[in-house]
């Protein structure tokens, strides 16, 4: 452990770290969609649960990083229609994530546009235990995209899990709450579930060798999350002046 003496492995650890958060955005967002579909009683519940057993698989993938090292080979050769490219079992990964992503918040979508008698009904449906697979699933996804650029970053095993460990605790303080004002709020919920759509739509590009930069997505989210943010003060004050009028 004498590596924990040096200065460049405690700024790679923050690096980590914040990387960590930030790529955790987007499964925040599907965690708090997809455990609102439970009653209210058990929605913190899942949301814990689901977390705890994803930061236990990320640390099994890390103790198991030659394993996931190995899942950049090529496994499968498409040459067909003008395309020629290989894909591995991560670039396959990938791209059924992306699409189970953008199958849930098209779904998502059509419930809540159906109207709340049509969103009750269907709330009714949905088992703690299949919210929970739902959470674990989609964040194995999500955990080899990580933890293989976490590989490009660090290359001690130890700050890899002290990172995950961390910004899985970030996400433990923050779930509850990021859940309660999507829900309050359903222009936020859809904006939400745009990101959904468009977090879908990079996997499955990236499963396919099309690299679409991280930045741009996360600016995307950011700014429109601002323009709405905006729009709620701007509806709240209205109000105010009509109460006032």
């Amino acid at each position: 452990m004498d590596f924990l003496l040096q200065p460049e492995v405690w700024l790679s650890l923050l690096t980590l770290t914040l990387m960590e958060v930030v790529l955790g955005i987007d499964n925040l967002v599907f965690l708090s969609i997809i455990s609102g579909r439970l009653p209210a009683h058990q929605q913190p519940k899942a949301r814990r649960l689901g977390l705890f057993l994803a930061l236990g698989f990320r640390i099994l993938l890390l103790l198991g990083i030659t394993w996931i090292i190995g899942l950049t080979e090529p496994v499968l050769s498409i040459n067909q229609f003008g395309l020629a490219f290989d894909l591995s079992w991560r670039d396959i990964i990938l791209a059924v994530g992306g699409l189970f992503l953008l199958y849930k918040a098209t779904t998502e979508i059509h419930h809540k546009l159906e109207g709340a008698d049509y969103s009750e009904e269907v709330k009714t449906v949905s088992s703690f235990g299949s919210v929970v697979l739902q959470i674990v699933l989609l964040d194995m996804v999500f955990s080899f995209d990580s933890i293989l650029t976490a590989v490009g970053l660090v290359k001690h095993v130890e700050i890899m899990i002290i990172a995950v460990v961390i910004s899985m605790v970030v996400m433990l303080v923050f779930v509850n709450s990021i859940s309660a004002f999507i829900d309050k709020h359903p222009t936020v919920k859809m904006l939400a579930l745009a990101f959904l759509l468009l977090i879908g739509f990079m996997l499955l590009a990236e499963g396919f060798h099309q690299h679409v930069p991280k930045g741009y997505i996360y600016f995307a989210m950011f700014f429109s999350l601002g323009v709405e943010l905006l729009n709620m003060r701007f509806r709240t004050k209205g109000k105010t002046v009509k109460l006032h009028e």
